[in-house]
């Protein structure tokens, strides 16, 4: 166990987060490379029946043929470069080491696809979501890397909005989301005006 984790249990769900999983060296280089080396774009949602510019710019990558469907789009995997895959190495070894009754693919290589999210500012966001979209499984198991500003991360649980978590993910930390979550819980990034430094997260998944 890192030093730095904790083992969170919440109601149909678990979560583990690794303060200080890249050191913040190591994190910064991490964060001027993918800002220069990622095919970032601002994509289009669908939002109550129009089309909408997402607040933060995206780019998803994988393995030939994993392409996700989120949001009424269809994404085609970009092909994985040097830092996404040494930063995906780390996590799934991580990952190795710990015990993931509810996930299916094996945790030898448990994930072939990561969704890059560019936060520019404070300004941007992504609001209440879960993922559960069919290629992901039943139990997803989604690891979320943050690098640059702090950013609130929002929990609520689905069927009582009341029932709120929270954590700030921080310069190289990690978040592993797994169990049932993704059927029981919504999440999200909120705006905050006062943030003015930029965030690159990245949320690996196994697409099936």
């Amino acid at each position: 166990m890192f030093g730095n984790q904790e083992n969170i249990e919440l109601e149909k769900a678990k979560l583990v987060f690794v303060h200080s999983f890249f050191t913040p060296s190591v994190s910064d280089q991490f964060l001027s490379q993918l800002k220069t080396e990622i095919a970032w774009q601002q994509g289009e949602i669908s939002l109550f029946g129009r089309k909408v510019l997402e607040p933060r710019l995206s780019a998803w990558y994988g393995d030939v043929g994993k392409s996700y469907t989120y949001s009424g789009k269809k994404q085609e995997p970009l092909a994985w470069h040097e830092s996404l895959l040494k930063v995906k190495s780390a996590v799934e070894a991580f990952c190795q080491k710990e015990k993931w009754d509810s996930f299916t693919p094996s945790v030898e290589r448990p994930f072939n696809s990561v969704l890059c999210n560019f936060y520019r500012n404070g300004n941007d966001s992504m609001g209440w979501h879960q993922d559960n979209e069919p290629e992901l499984g039943k139990n997803p198991l989604i690891a979320s890397i943050n690098f640059g500003e702090t950013r609130r991360f929002l929990f609520r649980f689905k069927d009582n909005k009341a029932k709120k978590f929270e954590i700030l993910l921080t310069h190289g930390s990690l978040l592993i989301m797994g169990g049932e979550m993704q059927h029981y819980w919504q999440h999200a990034v909120p705006k905050e005006p006062r943030r003015l430094g930029e965030r690159i997260n990245l949320t690996f998944r196994h697409i099936f």
